[in-house]
């Protein structure tokens, strides 16, 4: 009974290490993707497995203003008003989950964001219970502008296909700062299903959502204004 119980505070012990050691590694991640583009965990992965990545990060203001428009009224209405969560939205979504955990919908960009640059794809309430601190620490440390940035540039957009600027190219044959009120819905709306919906070549449905994001966006400006 005494060596089990020295196992298990030997492996509670190390436990508590490594995930001092991953907030460690975290902050210094945060600290550094202020001065450097960020890269994803799902960027990192393809690497990893020698799979090709596809993006070019460029900055919020040589994107088309109508892009981060469109990502906010498509996404998250309330992101320039709430601190990283959307309180409101997350209690109406958990109270709706079912065993495998809350839906994408639960998320603001800038869980979105951590998400994409600390953690791992999926529902779980084990990865929605890092998010939630983890993006109220991120909207305290970084600007709006910041977060919209580095979300712009680490957003999959299709099978290797990452960032604003490469999915335009890949659409539209042109940079995301030419991109007009109708593609930057397009590419909106794309971003729940990346693998099924193509900004390219919408489906009714796809085409339909986008037009409504398109005019959300055109007399939403008001909603945006952290970005201006």
């Amino acid at each position: 009974m005494i060596r089990a119980a020295q196992l298990v505070r030997r492996f509670l012990t190390l436990l508590a290490a490594l995930f001092l050691g991953w907030l460690a590694l975290v902050a210094l991640l945060m600290a550094l993707y202020t001065i450097v583009p960020p890269v994803s965990t799902l960027m990192l992965g393809r690497w990893a497995m020698f799979q090709d990545v596809e993006r070019r990060f460029i900055p919020l203001a040589s994107m088309s203003p109508q892009l981060p428009r469109a990502i906010v009224m498509s996404e998250d209405a309330r992101f320039c008003r709430h601190g990283g969560v959307d309180w409101d939205a997350l209690g109406q979504v958990l109270t709706a989950s079912d065993e495998d955990g809350p839906s994408r919908g639960a998320s603001t960009l800038t869980m979105q964001l951590v998400k994409n640059l600390f953690l791992w794809p999926g529902r779980s309430y084990i990865r929605k219970a890092l998010e939630i601190p983890l993006a109220i620490v991120l909207d305290l440390v970084w600007s709006k502008k910041r977060i919209m940035e580095a979300y712009l540039n680490v957003a999959e957009w299709g099978d290797g296909v990452f960032g604003a600027e490469a999915a335009a190219r890949r659409a539209f044959g042109k940079g995301a700062a030419a991109l007009n009120a109708r593609e930057a819905a397009l590419l909106a709306t794309a971003l729940p299903n990346p693998h099924l919906r193509q900004a390219a070549r919408p489906g009714r449905h796809h085409s339909s959502l986008a037009g409504i994001v398109a005019r959300r966006a055109a007399s939403g400006v008001a909603w945006t204004d952290c970005l201006r």
